[in-house]
Parts: C-alpha cells; sequence; structure tokens
C-alpha cells in the first residue's frame, strides 16, 4: 500500500498549514536514514513519483515518501521550513517568483518534464471561433498568468509588447481584436470555470485532473520547443547533495520513467530529459 498523504488546502491556508505541519513532525531534512518527504501536486507529479516509489526506490535503496498538495504555496513553504525533504511541481520562472516575494531561497535539483500549457473551451472548438467580448479565465498567479497571455500571443489571439517578460498582466496587451475579457482565477479552479466562461487556461497537471486531455482537447497548446517551463525537483538550498535527493533526482530521469511518463500520458505529459 503506498505511503502517500493528501493535504488539500488554498492559497489564503498555505503559509498556516505549513507552519502546522513544522510544528507537529521533525524535519524531513534532518534525518539522512531516514524517509525522504517530498511535496508533490496530485497529477502528474505524485503519480511519477509513486510509481518510482513502487518499482525502483527498493532497489535503489531510497526510503520515499509522498505528499500530495493542491495549491502552489505550501509545497515550497513546506520545503523551505523544513517539513518536506523535497518537492516536485513547479518550473523555474514559477520558482524565480516565488523566492523573490516570499524570501525562500529554493533550488532545483533535476529537471523531469514538461506540462503543455493549454487553452481549453465547452462553447467553440476552434481558436478563431471565440467571438467578439468572449470571456477568457486565465491563472491569477503571476508567472502563470504571464504564461497564460503569451499561449495567447503567439497562438495570435492577441499581441503583447514587445519584450514582455514573465510579469505581463492583460495592462500589457497591445492588440486585443476580439476584445477578449479576461477573468482571474486560482488556477486550480480554472477546469471548474470552463461552463461559465468562453475559455480558460488551464495548467497541464489541473487539466489532467479535469480528464482533459491537453494533446487532443486543447484549442490551442503550449509548444515544447525551447520551453522554459519544464517541471523539476527543487531543494531548499544545501540540501542538493542529500543521498537520498541524489538517489531520487537519477530515479525520476531514468528510462523507466521516461517510458512511463510515454505511456501513462499519451503527450499530455513529456519527458523533458
Amino acid at each position: 500500500m503506498r505511503n502517500t498523504t493528501k493535504t488539500v488546502t488554498t492559497v489564503l491556508a498555505a503559509g498556516a498549514l505549513a507552519l502546522g505541519v513544522a510544528a507537529c513532525s521533525p524535519s524531513s531534512s534532518d534525518d539522512k536514514n531516514g524517509a525522504l518527504v517530498v511535496a508533490a501536486s496530485p497529477v502528474p507529479h505524485a503519480e511519477i513519483l509513486n510509481y518510482v516509489k513502487d518499482h525502483l526506490a527498493d532497489k535503489a535503496g531510497l526510503k520515499l515518501e509522498v505528499r500530495e498538495f493542491t495549491d502552489y504555496n505550501t509545497p515550497n513553504l513546506s520545503t523551505q521550513d523544513g517539513s518536506v525533504g523535497a518537492n516536485y511541481f513547479q518550473n523555474q520562472p514559477f520558482l524565480d517568483d516565488f523566492n523573490k516575494k516570499k524570501g525562500t531561497d529554493i533550488v532545483p535539483v533535476v529537471t523531469v518534464h514538461l506540462e503543455p500549457l493549454g487553452l481549453y473551451s465547452h462553447k467553440v472548438k476552434k481558436v478563431d471561433e471565440l467571438g467578439k467580448g468572449a470571456t477568457v479565465a486565465v491563472p491569477s498567479d503571476t508567472v502563470n498568468e504571464a504564461r497564460a497571455l503569451k499561449l495567447l500571443d503567439a497562438g495570435g489571439v492577441i499581441k503583447l509588447k514587445s519584450g514582455v517578460g514573465n510579469e505581463a498582466t492583460p495592462k500589457d496587451i497591445v492588440t486585443n481584436p476580439k476584445g477578449l475579457k479576461f477573468k482571474e482565477l486560482e488556477a486550480a479552479q480554472l477546469p471548474r470555470s470552463l461552463d461559465d466562461v468562453d475559455a480558460a487556461v488551464v495548467n497541464g497537471n489541473y487539466a489532467i485532473e479535469a480528464h482533459l486531455k491537453p494533446a487532443k482537447d486543447a484549442i490551442l497548446l503550449e509548444s515544447p520547443k525551447n520551453n522554459p517551463y519544464a517541471n523539476f525537483l527543487a531543494v531548499k538550498k544545501g540540501n542538493e547533495d542529500d543521498p537520498r535527493v541524489k538517489k531520487l533526482a537519477k530515479l525520476l530521469t531514468s528510462p523507466e520513467v521516461k517510458k512511463y511518463i510515454k505511456d501513462k500520458y499519451q503527450g499530455s505529459v513529456l519527458a523533458s530529459f
């Protein structure tokens, strides 16, 4: 039986939860002979980790515990305070923004996969069918909102100001021929918004959780070529040489995991190694 702990949180509760976890359990990063506790989004991150736990970890001499979180704040906060030893859920632009805003010092260890960001709709089948004044929901966090707008820019739906970076907002749109309106929602809520808006830009992990198939269902999909948004295993700075972390990094980039990702996700998740 898998030793998996699922923790349901909200952004507002993230800090409190992280402190609560730290208060009731010893630091995961202190005992190098104990299990490595990894915070992860349920899909696909925890699924990939559980594959490693069930099929590869014992042979490598690695004790692994997976804790699932449904928000994008608690995993880093828990890694910073030592409640968990590592996390697996994020990309470099998101981490850079988080470290800057929260004063944390989380660092990447090894890149594992990419979840292409997609535009989905229950009302139109092609992106050019979006009507005048249509409402498009986008993630509310800084990096993913910018990423969503860049997707729409790349698809010719809007045009962003030249040189705009990972802090782009709708205010940076210079051409909007359809007069699209943008609704900012927490990333986890976006799949549930599809009946209420004309379209929504959804992160790959939440799309898969909602039984959407990015490679098939997205009316606009991010290209994996030269994509900076690949997801990685991360730790608090200074823990990169933890032997458990090194073992997990090696297993996450093994041929077995590459085959698992290919077979299970059928192009909705792409190995990045």
